[in-house]
């Protein structure tokens, strides 16, 4: 009994640091395979794939901060009406994990 406790709050430290871990850098990965899924390469390139009909976004995230693109998710034409951008049926996960990802490329 006494072995066991420490081991257990050993074990449950390690599994909180891995989960806060895997929220961080999981983020982006999960938002880098909704802009795959969403068909995001349709209109836009990172390096060299992609198709260049909007905005180059391989350095987005040096341009915006995370919140920005975030909004700009969520409903393009409310931060430039003129964008030919279509608002993206995201769930919010998707918005944050997308605009995580986009944060990341620099």
């Amino acid at each position: 009994m006494r072995v066991v406790l420490p081991v257990m709050l050993g074990v449950a430290l390690v599994i909180a640091s891995a989960l806060a871990l895997a929220q961080g850098q999981g983020a982006a990965e999960i938002g880098k395979k909704v802009f795959v899924d969403q068909g995001c390469y349709g209109c836009h390139a990172i390096e060299k794939f992609g198709t260049p009909i909007g905005p180059d976004l391989s350095h987005v995230g040096s341009k915006y901060p995370e919140a920005s693109l975030a909004q700009w998710l969520r409903d393009p034409a409310s931060q430039k009406p003129t964008a030919h951008m279509p608002k993206l049926a995201l769930t919010e996960q998707e918005v944050r994990a997308l605009a995580a990802y986009l944060a990341t490329l620099r």
